[in-house]
């Protein structure tokens, strides 16, 4: 008789394995559904891999891609560790924007360097209190966070969509106004890290969040606490920590980090704020830090692979032909076998023998 039961500790040849082949059946099923709308697979799939690391442009675009993924797939790992779901990244990531753009317009006329470290905070600061009311709301009032967070995320964007349709941030041309703010400074804009290329401070960022994400998580009181209250809140609330302030800190510190990726996109790529290039953005990192595994490195390794997914696909579609409404869809089977193999990597067959 065989028995499915879950794995007490990552076995990572298992887990590599299990990836690899979703990866590669992903492809495959992809390959079906290109053959069925009369493009070259071949080509299609090259196309794909050469839009993605085929060249140093492709490589920078795909880890410009990959940034906000890795952040908001953070920004799950740290609530999620500690069973709280926080399906507010999205929210997070646009009060994130929000709050630093606020910020670009009261320190306008300040030096660079200036500027943009006051930018940096007012975002962090803007996310960290939208995680910090969701965490308020579920020790104060139990209301479940996951409707609290979800709840916020659509406040929010209605308050951008209010800000940016008429309202005060709204760019005025000579005869219509546009759905947009005015640009940003240029004294704002994130310091690119390559000449030549569209790769911003902002990747230097999520690599120094993941590694602070696992120091924290691994090597601190706080992310003992983090773990413990995944675990077990009642053991943890019998050892006498304050359990309310664990959670408040947690979901502050997710939404900090989600808030990042929000003003990164702004600063370092649109460079004036609109609702549409970071839609999605926030509920792609929930999916993103669960393939990672729950782990800052896994979550980095899973950022990068559907930013190149991501920054492939359109040259995919430019040079082999392949109709526009199936590149969403070779995303989400890809998506879906890698999220099949992240449930078999947690799981393990076990033979009973049967004493009967």
């Amino acid at each position: 008789m065989i028995k499915v039961e879950p794995r007490l500790e990552t076995n990572w040849a298992w887990t590599t394995g299990a990836f690899t082949v979703a990866v590669v059946a992903g492809f495959a099923v992809s390959g079906l559904l290109v053959a069925t709308s009369g493009a070259d697979v071949f080509k299609a799939f090259s196309a794909l891999f050469q839009g993605a690391f085929g060249s140093f442009k492709a490589i920078t675009a795909s880890l410009v891609k990959a940034t906000p993924l890795i952040l908001t797939g953070l920004a799950t790992v740290v609530a999620f560790r500690a069973q709280i779901w926080n399906i507010g990244q999205e929210g997070q990531l646009y009060a994130g924007a929000m709050a630093a753009y606020l910020g670009s317009l009261i320190l306008a006329g300040l030096p660079s360097v200036i500027l943009i470290g006051g930018i940096v905070i007012f975002g962090v600061v803007g996310g960290a209190l939208l995680g910090a009311l969701a965490g308020v709301l579920k020790t104060r009032f139990r209301v479940s966070e996951i409707i609290s967070t979800v709840m916020l995320n659509y406040l929010v964007v209605y308050l951008l969509s209010y800000l940016l349709a008429g309202g005060p941030w709204t760019e005025i041309g000579e005869t219509v106004s546009y759905h947009q703010s005015a640009p940003v400074p240029e004294a704002a804009h994130l310091p690119l890290l390559m000449a030549g290329s569209k790769l911003h401070i902002g990747f230097l960022f999520a690599i120094v969040v993941a590694v602070a994400c696992t120091i924290l998580l691994e090597k601190t009181p706080l992310g003992f606490e983090i773990r413990a209250l995944g675990f077990n809140p009642t053991a943890l609330r019998s050892r006498g920590t304050d359990v309310s302030r664990t959670i408040v800190l947690v979901m502050a510190i997710s939404g900090g980090i989600a808030a990042v990726a929000g003003l990164s996109e702004l600063f370092g790529v649109g460079h004036r704020l609109r609702g549409d290039y970071l839609f999605g953005l926030g509920y792609t990192g929930i999916i993103i830090g669960m393939i990672g595994g729950l782990r800052p490195g896994g979550t980095v390794l899973a950022g990068l692979f559907f930013g190149g997914l991501e920054s492939g696909a359109l040259y995919m579609k430019i040079l082999s032909g392949v109709p526009s409404a199936l590149v969403p869809a070779i995303e989400g089977i890809i998506l879906l076998f890698v999220l099949m193999a992240g449930v078999i990597s947690r799981f393990r067959l076990v033979r009973v023998q049967n004493n009967g």
